[in-house]
């Protein structure tokens, strides 16, 4: 191995081992949310949790697409060009802006009739306002933790941007045992304990500008429609997996509460929380990726960037390997923690769809990690194309399909039947990107 092979790779380490610490932070306090929801709220509380994410996961997703896709048009810029470069971050921070406005405004006005649309009925949609209620009041402060951590990565400040997001993660964890136990404040203090987390991520990545270090700014600037669309499109990949994440999780919900009631909705809540922990360590690697990618691919270095595709996807698929087996070997006890009032039918839901849901991870990981890797070198159509394909085009008439021939295991096959059809595709979607021009693709 080269000199050069050995720098790349040593830099492909040091940003994706800080990014999937910090999200495996982030994957903490998802796991604590459901848990102390669960067992400061039962499951009631748990169905209200999961009837909410996918408005979650929109913002989630809005904010990862100004921030990563800004981010990228950063780092691949010139590195002596600091005028353009202000600009990218420029436009990126008044597209977060205006980006938050509608949640802020939804959370104020109209959380009712959003519970109302995502599914909850009179048993829980008490619960289901409460939440988004609150947690759409903290958008602003989303998109703004999203994007200065997309930004701190490509400035050469990993290890900070893992601070804040372990900071704002253990904080989100403390805070949810004091506000649901202590104080008895329910799914209220569930939703204001994930709010404060990326407050306290933003103070944290302050230091990087009261250091001086920071290599982005605001800028004055004329509104740049091109530029403006330049960081929506490399940011896209990014946008459609939270995105799909909403809306494969609105679609179970309805597919469950329709074959199983609210207890099919509440096994799903355990079962897509949990995935959500590994699905966050899959976008980990991606995310500690796209810096030293789009840096190789800046420079030109193509044989470099596949060098570090290839170890993202062996990292991805050890990550996966050890979910699948762990998911396997304790599914039930893992459950358990989630069944506060030990209900046979939740467990059995829940376990069973553990072992099928898990079966996605290989695939998913792959394809999560390509379609990243795509963005990161400037081929946002295809990045587009495969997060598109396994989030909305083959996920949702799958599981419309399995549910109506297998019931619920039809819904939790669904997953990895999908993820496993978008993995067979990426040949044909890297063939197909090729003809489009040079560029660096992964089978090359």
């Amino acid at each position: 191995m080269t000199k050069e092979n050995r720098g790349t790779l040593a830099a492909f380490a040091t940003y994706v081992t800080s990014n999937i610490l910090g999200m495996i932070g982030l994957s903490c306090y998802i796991l604590a949310d459901t848990f102390f929801v669960a067992r400061g709220c039962g499951a009631a509380g748990l169905t209200a949790l999961n009837l909410a994410l996918p408005a979650y996961s929109l913002m989630h997703g809005l904010g990862l697409m100004t921030g990563m896709g800004g981010a990228t048009r950063y780092a691949i810029a010139q590195a002596g060009d600091r005028t353009a470069r202000q600009n990218v971050f420029s436009h990126a921070l008044c597209l977060s802006a205006l980006m938050s406005a509608p949640f802020l405004a939804a959370g104020l006005t109209a959380p009712h009739p959003l519970a109302a649309l995502l599914g909850a009925d009179g048993a829980v949609i008490g619960m289901t306002v409460e939440y988004l209620r609150t947690i759409l009041l903290f958008a602003p402060a989303y998109f703004l933790n999203n994007l200065v951590l997309a930004f701190l990565r490509n400035d050469g400040a990993p290890r900070l941007a893992m601070a804040a997001m372990l900071s704002g993660s253990i904080a989100n964890i403390f805070l949810d045992y004091l506000f649901i136990f202590p104080l008895g404040m329910g799914m209220f203090g569930a939703a204001l304990a994930t709010g404060i987390a990326p407050c306290i991520g933003l103070a944290v990545q302050s230091l990087h500008f009261l250091r001086g270090k920071n290599g982005f700014s605001l800028r004055r600037t004329l509104p740049d429609v091109r530029q403006a669309l330049g960081i929506l499109s490399l940011g896209a990949s990014s946008f459609v997996l939270e995105l799909s994440s909403g809306v494969v999780l609105l679609t179970f919900n309805m597919l469950l509460l329709r074959i199983s009631g609210n207890m099919g909705v509440a096994a799903y809540g355990v079962v897509a929380n949990i995935a959500l922990v590994v699905i966050a360590l899959f976008t980990g690697v991606s995310q500690g990726m796209q810096p030293v990618l789009s840096g190789c691919f800046s420079r030109g270095g193509h044989r470099s960037a596949a060098l570090v595709y290839r170890a993202a996807v062996v990292t991805a698929l050890a990550l996966a390997a050890a979910a699948w087996l762990l998911g396997s070997l304790f599914a039930g006890p893992v459950v358990s923690l989630f069944n506060r009032e030990g209900d046979r039918e939740l467990a059995r839901l829940a376990v069973s769809g553990i072992r099928i849901y898990f079966v996605s991870f290989p695939f998913a990981g792959i394809n999560i990690v390509t379609a990243a890797a795509m963005s990161a070198v400037d081929r946002p159509r295809e990045g587009f194309l495969i997060s598109i394909l396994r989030g909305l085009a083959v996920m949702l008439p799958m599981a419309a399909g399995l549910a109506a021939l297998f019931g619920t295991t039809g819904v939790w096959a669904s997953v990895p039947a999908a993820e496993a059809v978008v993995f067979l595709l990426l040949p044909l979607i890297f063939r197909m990107g090729s003809k489009a021009g040079p560029g660096f693709y992964p089978l090359d």
